[in-house]
This record gives C-alpha cells, sequence and structure tokens, in this order.
C-alpha cells in the first residue's frame, strides 16, 4: 500500500481534484482509497434512524450494512483522535490511499492553491509539501510565499497530477 496526500485550505477545490484524480489512477489498473480528516463533527448517520438510536444509546461501534455498501462508525466519546497509521491498519488492501488532512504527518503531499481564494500556501508550515497544483502560473505562487524548486503543476492538467502522484506515493 502506497499513501499520498493531498492539502490545502477549506475552498481552494482540493475535493474537486480528488474527483478527478481518483478515476485517472485509477484507469491504470490501480485500486485507490481514501482517508479524509475534517476538524467538524461528522455525522453519516441521521437521527431517528436505528443505528443513530444504538450509536447514541452507547454503541462503541456500529456497522451500517445496505444493499450497496456498509459504513463502520466508532465512537470517540472523548477519546483522542486515533494517528494515520492507525487508520492506515483498518483500510482494507488497495495499491494507494490518497490522504486529505493529517497536515503534521510527514509524507509527500501535494498542495492544492487558486491566488483568487487569497490565503497563503500551506507550504512550508506543513511538512512533506513537495508540489503545489495551481491555476496560476508559477511566478504567482511565488509571489505568494513559495520558492522556487518546489514542484509546480497546472491544476488542470489532471494526467500530469496523477503521474506525479504515482510517481511520489511512498511504501508505509
Amino acid at each position: 500500500m502506497k499513501i499520498f496526500g493531498i492539502a490545502g485550505h477549506s475552498g481552494m477545490g482540493k475535493t474537486t481534484l480528488l474527483e478527478r484524480l481518483v478515476p485517472a489512477i485509477a484507469a491504470h489498473g490501480l485500486v485507490v482509497s481514501l482517508i479524509k480528516h475534517s476538524h467538524k463533527n461528522i455525522d453519516i448517520d441521521r437521527p431517528g434512524k436505528d443505528s443513530y438510536r444504538l450509536r447514541e444509546s452507547g454503541c462503541k461501534e456500529v456497522l451500517l450494512m445496505g444493499n450497496d455498501r456498509w459504513a463502520l462508525m466508532h465512537e470517540l466519546r472523548g477519546a483522542e483522535e486515533p494517528s494515520l497509521d492507525y487508520l492506515l491498519d483498518r483500510m482494507q488492501h488497495c495499491d494507494l490511499v490518497l490522504i486529505e488532512g493529517f497536515k503534521h504527518g510527514n509524507f509527500p503531499k501535494l498542495e492544492v492553491w487558486r491566488a483568487a481564494v487569497g490565503a497563503q500556501t500551506l507550504w512550508p508550515d506543513w511538512p512533506g509539501i513537495i508540489a503545489i497544483a495551481s491555476d496560476a502560473p508559477p511566478v504567482a505562487v511565488v509571489e505568494h510565499s513559495v520558492t522556487p524548486g518546489l514542484a509546480h503543476l497546472d491544476l488542470a492538467d489532471t494526467a500530469a497530477i496523477a503521474t506525479f502522484v504515482l510517481a511520489h506515493a511512498v511504501e508505509r
């Protein structure tokens, strides 16, 4: 299993890129999975549903099985968030896990950056960022704090980004 990260401020287009990137990588015959870290409370369940009621009753885990998918919900109940390694150990076999978030993880990452959003780059504060995918020319990115030498990819060139990700993903 190899891993590679996608980073960027909210609103930069990480999910939009991932929606294009996953099928581009899968077209190489690879099985792709994803771990997304959110700083928000998430809930894949809805109040009133049986699984929600049972989870709320105190279950540590609830596995919900449907016709098309299943989901395992694990309640932290005040415990610390698990490490990325812990979560990766729970993933079924795949060729590549794309990781969104886990900003302090020291694994290779591509930062998605758009000048129009008006935020500074995450690089150099986040470890592992080895490239920027942007809709701006490299000179515009440099003006927003990125030093020359960091790989720059055109955000619209999904094939080039997929090639870069596959070349720089690391074994975990």
